[in-house]
This record gives structure tokens, C-alpha cells and sequence, in this order.
């Protein structure tokens, strides 16, 4: 854990760290916010274009994290340097839209393991550092079907779930579809299991008793053809998952509406951490 550097924040400390990464084998970067009395892990998946820094700097959510008690991570969103062809041709995949799965095409297959790279190392080694063990996980757009497909894929490992404009069913939109194909290959069942809204279908039990969050604006333009969070509201009521999809007139897919709404999510994660 490389510290690049260190900023006071509200009683606690905002770091930015790099670390030579087993599972991607490159150098990845992450952000770490330690309140004054650290109880329990935030982690937070950014969305295509963004890394590190993005929530980071745009959500305002340090000041109620300090004063709840939540550390906060937050990953970078895909490997960077590989010098992969074509890394950089698209914004929606490549560089910046990991998808947080293991890819098992080429030449993708060797670098682009996000999946393996957070279960299996990053949370591994902060939890270790920090000392902290309970964690919670969210995240925004392609980072909120990673937040609900990593919780689906693997029970137990966090307490509690929530999402901003979460790709909830990336079998049915274009952006998922792309990522899909070129990094998992056309067999469709493998699709389905990175499919948030197909991972839930599949459940006999609901995983999150205490309920799933998410919000929704209805100013985005994503919604209607990338998004479909009411393919998600209608697999949870099936499997009988708590969930409370909230819709706001008049926000938008940006950082402005997770601002208004981050402290909401925090304490929501706050009630199963704590």
C-alpha cells in the first residue's frame, strides 16, 4: 500500500494509495477515508469514465462518514497500462468499464480481472490494514450492477447493499451487451451470471433481509435503455427480497444527484454496519 498522498478530512484522513496487483498484474489504485473512530467498511464502485477519485471528490460523502464511523473505499474502475489493442477505442469498454468481472476472452482475459482483484486481494488487504471485517458495498451506474452482482455472487461476504442508477439488467441494454460479448464471449448463461436481475431470479432465500437501496432519477437519460430497474424490483419481489427503489423527478445520472442523496446510503449501510 503505496501512499501517494494524505489530506485532513473532517477529523479523519482522505488517503490515495497505489499497490503492485497480483490478480490484474499491474499497478491499480485505490482511495481510503478513515474517520477519527473507525467501526466498519464502506465500498463504493465508480461507473464508467471515472476511477478512484471520482466519489472521492464529487460526493460529500466524508463529513457523515466521519461522524458514523465509516471507512470508505473506493477502487479504481478497470486495470490501466496494459496496452491492450484497442483499451482506449471506447469510453463504455476498455479502460474505465471494467464491468467488475473476470473476463475470459483475449486479450482481455489476462488483465481485466476486477472480480478477483477486489474479492480476493484489495478488500482482503484494506480489511487487514484497517482491521475492519464488517463491510458494506455500493455503487453507481456500471458500478451499482457491480455492487449488486458482486453482493448476488458471493452471500456473506458483505452486510449490506445499496445503488445509485444501477445497470440492473445489463443482459437487456446495449452497454451490457458490448461489455458482455467482448469480455466474456457469446455464451449467454455466463452473461446470466453477472446479471443482477437474473443472479436474483435464481435465489430461493432473499440475501439482504434488512432490504437493498436504491435510488433512481427520472431525469436520467439512461434510464429507459440502459438501466431497467424495474426488471430488478420484479426478480427481488419474486424472491422476495426487501427493496425500496426510490424515483426523483428531475435528477439526473450525475454526481449532483448522488450528492443529494449519499447521506441517505450512508446511513442506510450505517444501520446493518454498526
Amino acid at each position: 500500500m503505496e501512499l501517494l498522498s494524505e489530506h485532513g478530512c473532517f477529523g479523519g484522513t482522505q488517503r490515495f494509495h497505489r499497490h503492485e496487483s497480483a490478480e490484474i498484474g499491474l499497478p491499480m489504485r485505490f482511495a481510503l477515508f478513515l474517520p477519527p473512530q473507525p467501526k466498519a467498511l464502506l465500498v463504493f464502485l465508480a461507473g464508467l469514465t471515472c476511477n478512484e477519485e471520482t466519489f472521492t471528490t464529487k460526493a460529500g460523502a466524508q463529513r457523515l462518514a466521519a461522524e458514523l464511523g465509516l471507512a470508505l473505499l473506493m477502487p479504481d474502475t478497470s486495470p490501466r497500462g496494459a496496452n491492450v489493442a484497442g483499451e482506449s477505442e471506447s469510453w463504455d469498454f476498455g479502460v474505465g468499464a471494467g464491468f467488475y468481472l473476470d473476463a475470459t476472452q483475449e486479450p482481455w482475459a489476462k488483465h481485466w480481472r476486477m472480480e478477483s482483484y477486489l474479492l480476493n486481494e484489495l478488500l482482503p488487504l484494506v480489511q487487514r490494514e484497517t482491521g475492519l471485517t464488517k463491510t458494506g458495498l455500493f455503487g453507481h451506474s456500471m458500478g451499482g450492477h457491480g455492487a449488486l452482482t458482486l453482493a448476488l455472487r458471493h452471500p456473506g461476504r458483505f452486510a449490506s447493499l445499496s445503488a445509485f442508477a444501477p445497470i440492473a439488467a445489463p443482459m437487456r441494454c446495449p452497454w451490457g451487451r458490448k461489455a458482455f460479448a467482448g469480455y466474456l464471449g457469446e455464451d449467454r448463461a455466463a452473461w446470466a451470471g453477472h446479471d443482477a436481475s437474473e443472479l436474483m431470479k435464481a435465489r430461493h432465500a432473499p440475501p439482504y433481509p434488512g432490504g437493498i437501496l436504491i435510488d433512481q432519477g427520472l431525469a436520467d437519460k439512461f434510464l429507459a435503455e440502459q438501466l431497467h430497474p424495474e426488471a430488478f424490483e420484479a426478480a427481488c419481489a419474486a424472491a422476495g427480497q426487501p427493496l425500496n427503489v426510490r424515483r426523483h423527478a428531475g435528477y439526473d445520472h450525475g454526481y449532483y444527484f448522488i450528492a443529494s442523496f449519499v447521506d441517505d446510503h450512508l446511513r442506510h449501510h450505517a444501520s446493518a454496519l454498526i
